[in-house]
């Protein structure tokens, strides 16, 4: 949690506000690749790709 407090001041800060998009879609991916390839929805997900 740290991490995300150091990151949440640093765009803060920086007055970066523009990458917070960035950094939900590469989580969101990170999110489908994991959940993705030990699923059931496996087949699906390797279709987008």
């Amino acid at each position: 949690m740290e991490f995300l407090r150091d990151l949440w001041l640093f765009l803060k800060e920086r007055k970066k506000y523009w990458l917070i998009p960035i950094i939900i879609v590469l989580f969101l991916l990170g999110l489908l690749i994991v959940f993705g390839g030990s699923s059931a929805v496996a087949p699906f997900v390797y279709t987008l790709f």
